[in-house]
């Protein structure tokens, strides 16, 4: 069952999608799918060249921004603020609890000049903590604001 929470008018992040929810994704204007979840981080997980195919034969645009344990990087940060600024409909962005996926939006935001304290308000009203990455927030805002 779909579990997409809204972070922004055009930006939508997700637990774990299933193949069905590919139809309820498009059906909610998805243009763009962003896979932020490692491949076999647990077991039973939906590889993402699945959904990545459930994707395509919907018209789905896919990518892949794996965040692993050892946490966000430069280029990740960067490749989710050039998908989102480049995509032209919704996007839906998942891992395992949606929670990196947040994070990472939070990250790219802030890197483009965002509010950290209203990115955090969105986050928040998504059910959503941004306090694990806020002080990079800050910075990234700070340098690119």
């Amino acid at each position: 069952m779909s579990d997409f929470r809204r972070l922004t008018d055009s930006i939508l992040a997700s637990p774990q999608i299933g193949l069905a929810d590919i139809d309820a994704a498009k059906a909610q204007g998805v243009t763009l799918i962003i896979n932020n979840r490692p491949d076999d981080e647990e077991a039973g997980q939906i590889a993402g060249h699945e959904i990545e195919s459930a994707a395509a034969a919907a018209g789905i645009e896919y990518m892949a921004i794996p965040i692993g344990q050892s946490g966000f990087s430069a280029p990740q940060v960067e490749a989710m603020a050039s998908a989102l600024e480049n995509s032209t409909g919704q996007v839906l962005a998942y891992c395992r609890s949606g929670t990196r996926s947040t994070l990472l939006w939070a990250l790219s935001q802030a890197s483009q000049g965002s509010n950290p304290e209203e990115l955090a308000a969105q986050a928040m009203a998504a059910g959503y903590d941004v306090s694990p990455v806020r002080p990079a927030m800050d910075m990234l805002a700070t340098k690119n604001g």
